[in-house]
């Protein structure tokens, strides 16, 4: 058997655990933890390297807006998990969890907006209703 399973996937998709991996590399403190990110991290780079080839200029803008956005879920998550320990569930706690699904849902236009800039024949879809205010 092997010990890894290889399945098509969108651009938007590898870019995305890319950039999650590049940020777990960074605030991981755990040596065996980071070892293991890293062989994960140097082997999807490498095939999204060989995927995109020349494209990966054109679409370096949306790379960091993915990882920026990555990153504000990582502050979210550790936050919404310090309200959680502290059985705190009041106005913080559903602020961040309403920051959870707001910031979801940029990551996924990000996502989506890599897989149309590089013609992935897969292209992640949303079926959520708008909940944005309505005035």
């Amino acid at each position: 058997m092997a010990d890894v399973i290889k399945v098509p996937v969108s651009f938007g998709e590898v870019l995305d655990k890319i950039t999650i991996l590049e940020i777990k590399s960074e605030r991981i403190k755990d040596e065996a933890k980071v070892k293991n990110v890293r062989l994960e991290l140097d082997e999807l780079s490498a095939t999204w390297d060989e995927a995109v080839k020349d494209r990966a200029a054109e679409i370096a803008d949306l790379r960091k807006q993915l990882k920026a956005v990555n990153e504000e879920l990582w502050v979210i998550e550790d936050d919404i998990r310090d309200q959680e320990a502290a059985q705190d569930f009041g106005p913080k706690f559903i602020e961040l969890a309403r920051a959870v699904y707001v910031t979801n849902d940029k990551r996924a236009s990000i996502k989506k907006e890599v897989n149309l800039a590089l013609g992935s024949r897969f292209v992640e879809e949303k079926s959520y209703q708008d909940y944005t205010a309505r005035k």
